[in-house]
């Protein structure tokens, strides 16, 4: 594998970061940064997306019939990058264009297409997750939201939990039981504006706005929102974290941080050799979680995204790794960080202290990896 980048990288890299520095304010990572799931990061977003929709940016990776320029999945990968770079202004709209969109145009029907990836190409919908629920998280088989058929139609009852940005979102992703059987589930496609649905926001460590309850009561939708057949949500699901758990380049954010905690140290005469030589191990762990991303994004260019592949579940062990470690570093060695005197480093501190949780635990992690990998015994089935 080549690590360098090419010159037309390069060029795309360096337009996206133009663009990043044209559109943002130029007090972005001290005084503009938004907390997650806040109003004002979901109003922000869509103003945000379609005005990199309108510089061709958003769904570039994509076809050109559906809202893209056939470009590589690298220019989806560095894009990201340089997102995170920022704190990711795009929001929760990173769901929909780096894997609810491959996802359709993977396994949606003619009509899906048509009617979803140019509303996510526009930048102007946000959608989210109806995956967990409290007693399925890391093992969704478990799941009980039942979708029951009913002629032309599906009626939802359930609950999701976890959900963010549900409060203003367009629409969700679900995942429903649509037999008794413990591995039916199906995917649907559900309008949040439908009959039934309740919002409930909670407190978290995170941010107000970011965490949710979704209860579905006789919630009804067309069987044309099933994606796939009935009962076979799992190659999409597989498919569309694959994309997910990669897409979220963690250790760029994870290497600004560090960088801007090691000139807050400098500044206040605290970067003993200690700390430096803690800080080097730290770096050591982001650049491990990076190549290891770069891997995996040259296998799923070369192979497409195997269901059986290993290497994405070391990456993201890698990546959770990293932050681990610079969240405890911060605490340790610049708490004020936390409290006040950086904005920017304090919301990194906020929605990366759930980076052994979210897009699937440390532990399911270390489960895939052990069955795959080393052929032992699954502890989920």
């Amino acid at each position: 594998m080549d690590f360098s980048w090419t010159d037309e990288q390069v060029g795309f890299r360096r337009r996206v970061r133009n663009f990043l520095q044209a559109n943002l304010p130029k007090d972005w990572y001290e005084n503009y940064v938004f907390g997650l799931g806040s109003e004002q990061q979901l109003d922000f977003s869509r103003e945000f997306c379609a005005k990199l929709a309108e510089e061709g940016l958003l769904t570039s990776h994509w076809p050109k019939e559906y809202g893209g320029a056939d470009s590589s999945l690298w220019d989806l990968f560095i894009e990201s990058e340089e997102m995170w770079d920022f704190a990711e202004p795009r929001g929760p709209q990173y769901m929909g264009t780096n894997w609810i969109g491959p996802a359709l145009l993977k396994f949606g029907t003619a009509e899906q297409k048509a009617e979803h990836l140019p509303r996510i190409a526009s930048g102007k919908y946000i959608w989210c997750q109806g995956f967990s629920e409290p007693q399925a998280g890391t093992d969704l088989a478990a799941l009980t939201t039942r979708a029951e058929r009913a002629g032309s139609k599906y009626i939802i009852n359930g609950m999701k939990i976890w959900t963010s940005y549900a409060y203003k979102a367009d629409w969700m992703f679900l995942l429903a039981r649509t037999s008794s059987s413990r591995k039916s589930i199906s995917v649907f496609l559900v309008p949040m504006n439908a009959p039934g649905i309740r919002v409930v926001g909670f407190p978290g460590l995170v941010e107000p706005g970011h965490l949710h309850e979704v209860h579905f009561t006789d919630v009804e939708v067309p069987v044309s929102a099933r994606v796939g057949e009935e009962g076979q949500a799992w190659p999409i699901v597989t498919y569309a974290l694959s994309h997910e758990r990669v897409g979220l380049p963690r250790y760029q954010w994870a290497d600004r941080v560090l960088g801007l905690a090691i000139e807050m140290l400098k500044i206040d005469g605290k970067f003993t050799e200690t700390l430096q030589a803690e800080s080097a191990r730290i770096l050591a762990k982001i650049e491990v979680a990076r190549v290891l991303a770069y891997a995996v994004m040259n296998e799923r260019i070369a192979d497409g995204a195997r269901a059986e592949a290993t290497l994405p579940n070391v990456q993201r062990i890698a990546a959770a790794d990293a932050c681990s470690d610079l969240l405890s570093f911060l605490m340790d060695n610049l708490p004020e960080t936390l409290c006040g005197r950086s904005k920017f480093i304090e919301l990194f501190y906020r929605a990366q202290i759930v980076s052994t949780i979210a897009s699937g635990t440390y532990e399911l992690q270390l489960d895939l990896l052990s069955h795959r990998a080393l052929q032992l015994p699954r502890m989920y089935t």
